[in-house]
């Protein structure tokens, strides 16, 4: 051992142990190993408890025990085997139930093993509380719980994060937006640009009354960041607002900034709360390519818009989209009081009225 560290790392007089900066910083190292090798554990535990899950619901499938005993067969099941292997976790009827619907939502997905290797143990890498959520959403779309369980993996979704997604139609949204990127991007990009923006986009989170203005919905949508970049999805990276850009003597004034990371683009986004038309369009396109003169790199791909309207128009966005060089998307948001019948939904008081009302 270095005789110089054990002359620094020394106690005093009164029997206090002082440590020196090196030690300290040993210390913390070995906290973030710990913590890092905890968290492979449990990876591999939950691994390992999933792959067990499949092989009882494959073994139901195959053998069709719960035809053969009965309704009762699962609680049955959970005594016999908590009773066999004294242990408890996991073995509540409830989730060997769910066993076999696992098995089923995913086993046609996987049948040639060889080409789907990679997907396959992504099955094995969420959490068993997640996948129960997904099987009771799904409806039994095995691609569209291969997607939500992709999600969850690739965005470290919590289950609360992971079930408003499911409640969103997210798979319905996802790649939906009307664009020309197939015209305007290499084929290589294009795909994947496509599949980041949505239609329509969800801003239930805002808290707005009835007959908001453009600029209250800005300001809601920045004030909640966080959830606003949730709900773009993963790469978006926020730059900043009524960004100003100068050319010919004029100042533009660009609604939302952003970057979006896994195409090294920029992003500019025009919210309007009316339907869109081609003076948007128009416009989103000159400020699109003012980026591109004014900000953009070497390392920096030719950015992207995305207009996000109250109402689209389909056909006079294919007309405007069709004769563009410049990659435009356009998709319509929502705004929607989920929890609620249709028929309440326009009878609930605004937040100004229950604060009069208070008062």
């Amino acid at each position: 051992m270095d005789g110089k560290y054990i002359q620094k790392s020394k106690t005093i007089s009164n029997g206090i142990w002082v440590p020196d900066a090196d030690y300290l910083h040993w210390i913390d190292d070995l906290k973030q190993r710990y913590q890092r090798s905890q968290i492979k554990a449990a990876i591999k535990v939950n691994s390992e408890l999933l792959k067990f899950y499949w092989s009882v619901g494959k073994d139901i499938v195959e053998r069709q025990y719960d035809n053969r005993y009965g309704s009762h067969f699962y609680e049955n099941l959970s005594r016999d085997l908590i009773s066999a292997l004294n242990n408890k976790q996991g073995l509540a009827p409830t989730s060997l139930w769910y066993t076999k619907s696992f098995y089923i939502l995913y086993y046609q997905l996987f049948q040639n093993l060889r080409q789907l290797a990679e997907d396959f143990e992504l099955l094995f890498c969420i959490p068993w509380t997640h996948h129960q959520k997904i099987i009771d959403k799904v409806k039994g779309n095995s691609q569209k719980a291969m997607f939500f369980v992709r999600k969850t993996w690739e965005n470290q979704w919590g289950r609360a994060t992971l079930v408003n997604f499911l409640d969103s139609d997210l798979y319905e949204r996802q790649g939906s937006a009307q664009t020309n990127f197939q015209t305007t991007l290499p084929a290589a990009e294009s795909d994947l640009a496509q599949q980041l923006l949505k239609d329509p986009y969800h801003f239930d989170f805002t808290n707005l009354s009835e007959s908001y203005s453009e600029r209250e919905l800005k300001n809601e949508l920045l004030s909640k960041l966080s959830q606003f970049l949730l709900e773009l999805g993963k790469g978006f990276s926020f730059v900043g607002r009524e960004y100003r850009l100068s050319a010919g003597g004029k100042d533009k004034y660009l609604d939302l900034l952003f970057y979006i990371i896994p195409l090294h683009r920029y992003c500019v986004i025009e919210v309007k709360t009316t339907e869109c038309d081609f003076q948007d369009i128009g416009q989103l396109a000159g400020y699109t390519a003012m980026v591109d003169d004014l900000l953009n790199t070497s390392q920096d791909n030719p950015s992207i818009g995305l207009l996000i309207c109250k109402e689209k128009n389909a056909v006079l966005a294919r007309y405007a989209l069709s004769r563009l060089n410049v990659p435009i998307g356009i998709s319509e948001y929502e705004i929607s009081r989920r929890s609620l019948p249709k028929e309440f939904q326009d009878k609930l008081p605004t937040i100004e009225e229950i604060e009069r009302g208070l008062n």
